[in-house]
């Protein structure tokens, strides 16, 4: 008997030594799962400034084409103001071949025919604003939609990785 006392006493010492180490592999597998949740929580939360900024940069794509589109309908008004100061020009200069030289209608003519020369000279200035707008509306536009694919191939990417993450947590879901 005085055997059993002692592999009593050893098979105690080792259920202890066990129960120890099962203490410590759950503290580990615990810790384990607060960082795996933590990086999921960051992923999540880098995944949705991304889709913010994304959200944010198809705004101002947005915006600027609705811009370039004001730009380009003035540009077209500018045209149509352009060709009819040109019908101005011809009429004035065939209303002077036309007239008769005498003082009084020709200097009317030549009056005529400066204003419509200064109207078309102003209409040349705003068209070429115009044309300014317009390609740098055109820039601006290009820029946005290289920084939109940027963010959309950065949205894909974390998609992806938050997918990793998801199927990484399933797995230690089923060991709880």
């Amino acid at each position: 008997m005085s055997g059993t006392p002692n592999t009593v006493e050893a098979v105690k010492r080792k259920i202890k030594v066990l129960q120890q180490q099962v203490d410590e592999a759950e503290e580990r597998a615990e810790a384990l799962q607060r960082q795996r949740e933590q990086h999921r929580h960051r992923q999540i939360q880098q995944n949705h400034a991304s889709l913010q900024k994304l959200e944010d940069a198809e705004k101002v794509a947005d915006e600027s084409e609705r811009a370039m589109k004001v730009i380009e309908n003035r540009a077209l008004k500018d045209e149509e103001k352009m060709e009819v100061q040109d019908v101005l020009l011809n009429e004035a200069s065939t209303a002077m071949r036309l007239a008769s030289f005498s003082r009084t209608s020709c200097t009317s003519i030549f009056r005529k025919y400066d204003e419509v020369a200064r109207k078309l000279v102003v209409m040349e200035g705003d068209l070429e604003r115009a044309e300014e707008r317009a390609a740098l509306a055109e820039a601006s536009r290009r820029r946005l939609e290289e920084q939109l694919r940027g963010f959309d191939q950065s949205l894909k990417t974390l998609q992806a990785c938050e997918e990793k993450v998801l199927a990484l947590d399933k797995p230690a879901g089923l060991l709880q």
